[in-house]
């Protein structure tokens, strides 16, 4: 009893709080991504860099980016899967 208690409390948490905001990807990289992607390959906006890259897709960016890549740690430092997939989008819109 007392769980059903809890998962409608929740329930109705979630409702009263209303829909997920969609993960900014300019926040998100300004705060896990710039530290790196300003100084070190591929820095943002460099559009030779970003060229092949972008070829694989954003998917596959994500995907690696998720997994972590050379020095870069998996999620980069991103909160979850989501963030990281906007901060991807986002860096792959500056260099279009």
């Amino acid at each position: 009893m007392k769980r059903a208690i809890w998962v409608l409390g929740a329930v109705a948490a979630l409702a009263v709080a209303g829909p997920v905001a969609a993960a900014d990807g300019k926040a998100i990289y300004d705060k896990a991504c710039a530290g790196c992607h300003s100084a070190m390959p591929p820095k943002l906006g460099d559009k030779a860099a970003w060229a092949p890259l972008i070829k694989k897709g954003a998917g596959a960016l994500t995907v690696s980016a998720i997994k972590g890549k050379g020095a870069m740690p998996p999620k980069g430092g991103a909160g979850s899967d989501a963030d990281v997939k906007a901060a991807v989008e986002y860096m792959i819109s500056q260099a279009k």
